[in-house]
């Protein structure tokens, strides 16, 4: 391998291994990595790129809309929960595996969210369809807003679409804030 070296050492640690995250990346089946502050914008933006390569991938149009529908619930909470904590940003992520499209995202959120949260997606996670069909209609009608900052209707609007349980983890930064990370399989399968 031919190295053409600037002997420059402000910003040499990123370029000498920006080569090795690519191939990680392109290993990986990594379609698409943000990682930074999230508005409205950038996840508007988010998405647009993700519709041009979901585009060009040639994916069953029901596939591209379930990944497209999961994408904006995941975006969206993003946007609401995150909070700004100075070592810990948050990420957005799609690969895939073949039979499936991982959208995954992680970010900071506060400590005394995560019981609240957790509560949600494990109830979320032990019913069947026809049980989040029924949850999603009376949580509508409901439309409440609880303590996590929304009706929980993106979590369910989640696990609805994908049909596939809602994989998560919450790990402690410090005592007051834990990091969240979600991931969302969709089947390459209509």
């Amino acid at each position: 391998m031919e190295q053409n070296q600037h002997n420059n050492n402000s910003g040499f640690y990123s370029m000498n291994h920006l080569y090795e995250f690519n191939k990680l990346m392109s290993n990986n089946n990594i379609l698409l990595i943000y990682e930074g502050d999230f508005s409205q914008d950038v996840a508007k933006s988010v998405l647009q790129m993700t519709e041009r390569k979901l585009v060009t991938e040639n994916i069953e149009e029901l596939t591209k809309r379930k990944i497209y529908n999961v994408m904006i619930e995941t975006l969206q909470n993003i946007c609401k929960h995150n909070v700004t904590y100075s070592d810990s940003r948050p990420v957005f992520m799609i690969s895939f595996t073949g039979e499936h499209y991982n959208i995954i995202s992680g970010n900071p959120l506060n400590t005394e969210k995560v019981e609240a949260i957790k509560s949600k997606l494990d109830h979320i996670n032990s019913l069947d369809e026809e049980g989040l069909k029924q949850l999603f209609k009376e949580t509508r009608l409901k439309s409440t807003i609880s303590d996590v900052g929304g009706a929980g209707l993106g979590f369910i609007d989640m696990a609805k679409r994908s049909g596939n349980k809602i994989h998560y983890m919450f790990e402690n930064i410090d005592e007051n804030f834990s990091y969240f990370t979600v991931m969302v399989q969709v089947s390459n399968k209509a």
